[in-house]
């Protein structure tokens, strides 16, 4: 039997020999040099957002970050799950699972271990690691949550979507705002991520052994499939999506901006 020395000789030994820095001609660091910026600025951006305790609900507009609200302390609360003992930020409780789901992401892992480890930094460039064990060991190994935070994602989009619907109910009766459309936008591109999720496409046909005999789920795989060839753009404009929706909600209940009413 191999020991774990033996796989990561072996593993280290498949990698691609460079002579030099790099075979390419084109400016291959504009990808990842872009993408670690723009990691960056979402997390940056949605750390401080997450932070604050005000702000987050405009009626009838609920910040995504905050979804679902379920501290006392919550302008607008979805539950009353936490009571009044909670002084911190009410998004807290629940913006770990979107942070996990996010990091553990087949399509985020490319983007982060090439920007920020170099590992690779791009196809035909030499590696500045030395050794190479994949995601055998601690703390990469904890990558294999992600197929579990997709399932509780999943209830996390149904909160999404029900405050997707409830921004369309104003005080005096049925409207569309600007900020409705904000949030369309918002579940439309977070229900597009998830639906092209790897563990999605898994989920509804990858351990089915016989297409034939379900005909139904291979439908549905197939469609998955389609949505999967364009996980990265899905993932990318869900990511953009909720700081931007955060951002005019916490513009409106401000006083900022004025939401316009456009029926």
């Amino acid at each position: 039997m191999l020991t774990q020395d033996d796989r990561d000789r072996i593993q280290a030994k498949a990698r691609a020999a460079i002579e030099g820095a790099t075979m390419r001609k084109d400016p291959w660091w504009t990808y990842p040099a872009a993408m670690a910026g723009f990691l960056v600025a979402m997390l940056i951006y949605s750390t401080w957002a997450g932070l604050q305790t005000t702000n987050h609900y405009a009626e009838p507009y609920l910040s995504p970050i905050f979804s679902p609200c379920l501290a006392l302390n919550c302008e607008h609360a979805t539950f009353r799950l936490v009571g009044a003992w909670w002084i911190v930020s009410p998004a807290v409780l629940v913006m770990w699972l979107p942070i996990s789901f996010r990091v553990t992401c087949y399509y985020y892992r490319k983007a982060y271990y090439r920007s920020f480890w170099l590992s690779p930094p791009a196809c035909a460039v030499n590696e500045p690691h030395r050794r190479y064990t994949g995601e055998t060991r601690f703390p990469l190994i904890l990558q294999n949550v992600h197929r579990y935070t997709f399932y509780l994602m999943v209830a996390n989009l149904g909160f999404l979507w029900w405050d997707t619907i409830k921004s369309f109910s104003f005080p005096d009766g049925f409207g569309v705002g600007v900020g409705t459309l904000v949030m369309v936008v918002m579940i439309a591109t977070m229900t597009l991520y998830m639906a092209s999720c790897h563990s999605c496409r898994h989920a509804i046909g990858g351990h089915v052994d016989r297409f034939s005999n379900a005909p139904l789920r291979h439908e549905a795989w197939k469609l998955v499939s389609r949505l999967n060839e364009r996980h990265g753009t899905y993932a990318l404009a869900s990511l953009l999506w909720i700081p931007v929706t955060d951002i005019y909600v916490r513009l409106v209940a401000t006083g900022t901006i004025t939401d316009l009413r456009l029926l």
